[in-house]
């Protein structure tokens, strides 16, 4: 199993699809970059016919040209800590677990905003014990 950038590629999956297993790498940026190694490697070649210098060139090139995974994740998490930190609109947003990107909130938004929680009356089947009155007896009217 080819082991590129700290991630375990599919052995049977063509190369250029497997590269989509990286956090960072689409199929556009896998398409990229396999043009970019040219004659080296073929984007119909499975991962493991892979050799071990062709995956030693791909990891090289991953690391020198591009984020990916754990940097990748840190840089973005930096990012969003700035506009916390800057108390702008986008890092409140962030803060109250909100969309951030100007969707609707009334409905939807289920996603990042968690389970519907009831607010108010809840379930109409039951009354609290304070209020429902003894069987047999009339509440009394205040004075």
């Amino acid at each position: 199993m080819a082991r590129v950038a700290g991630v375990d590629l599919p052995k049977s999956k063509r190369i250029d699809i497997a590269l989509g297993y990286v956090y960072g790498i689409g199929r556009p940026l896998a398409k990229q970059i396999l043009e970019k190694l040219g004659s080296q490697i073929n984007p119909g070649t499975r991962v493991k016919d892979l050799s071990e210098a062709q995956v030693g060139l791909l990891n090289a090139t991953l690391s020198k040209e591009y984020k990916v995974e754990g940097e990748l994740r840190r840089e973005i998490q930096q990012n969003v800590r700035r506009y916390i930190d800057i108390n702008s609109y986008r890092g409140l947003r962030h803060r109250r677990n909100l969309p951030v990107r100007g969707q609707r909130t009334k409905t939807n938004a289920r996603t990042r905003r968690g389970r519907r929680r009831t607010v108010g009356s809840g379930s109409p089947g039951k009354k609290p014990a304070a209020v429902a009155a003894p069987a047999g007896k009339a509440p009394e009217a205040k004075k």
